[in-house]
């Protein structure tokens, strides 16, 4: 069983990658992995497919390129894929089971990664399900029930309490999402102990990546030592 609580610093992914400019800058300061966004029903940061292409071409090596996908069907899912070459799926909706397993299948090598929308307790057995089938979840503050799906970018702090009961059942790693910043980050650390960290809207001022942002963020995050 992979150990999913953290005994050394998470992991740290930038999401809302909109240019080389940005990623360059999110792996200067220790962004181990980059996540684009692909048409979503609602919130920040899409951009084309063809746009995440000619980034992730330029990416080093050893980083995680995370597309995240609204699609609910392998062939949609898989060609997006093998458009934009990313190393990672991060599947934002609920798919049914059999798409996993067609993914495996035409996609070896490609990690999987479903997002959780962790709205009440029923978000923890949501996670248990899924979890034999992919190889990380990550948990957001979206909400795929309302009439306008939800499905990340949100901005927002979830319960971390219920995310804390995630991780500890957890076999696989897990990434914490929803309103993270230089002013949360350790008790984000302390109180769900994730594999790793994704941000988006605490690192970005307008919509643009902002460097003194991302610099704090790391500061503080590199400058504390884990419970």
């Amino acid at each position: 069983m992979i150990h999913t609580g953290n005994t050394s610093q998470p992991k740290v992914k930038i999401c809302c990658i909109s240019s080389v400019q940005e990623a360059t800058l999110a792996i200067q300061y220790g962004a181990s992995a980059l996540g684009f966004v692909s048409a979503m029903p609602s919130g920040p940061g899409p951009i084309s497919e063809k746009l995440i292409a000619e980034i992730i071409a330029t990416v080093p090596e050893g980083i995680a390129t995370f597309l995240l996908t609204c699609r609910q069907d392998a062939d949609s899912i898989i060609a997006q894929q093998r458009k934009t070459q990313a190393n990672t799926l991060q599947l934002v909706d609920a798919v049914p089971f059999e798409v996993y397993s067609a993914l495996r299948k035409e996609l070896a090598g490609i990690t999987l990664v479903q997002v959780i929308h962790v709205i009440d307790e029923t978000s923890v057995e949501e996670a248990k399900s899924v979890e034999p089938c992919v190889d990380m979840i990550l948990l957001d503050s979206g909400n795929p029930k309302l009439a306008v799906k939800e499905l990340g970018g949100t901005g927002r702090r979830h319960n971390w309490e219920l995310s804390k009961m995630i991780v500890e059942s957890a076999g696989k790693p897990v990434f914490l999402a929803g309103g993270l910043n230089a002013g949360n980050v350790r008790e984000a650390i302390d109180v769900v102990g994730p594999y790793g960290l994704d941000l988006c809207s605490g690192v970005r001022s307008n919509g643009q990546l902002n460097e003194e942002k991302v610099k704090m963020f790391f500061h503080v995050m590199n400058n504390y030592s884990v419970q």
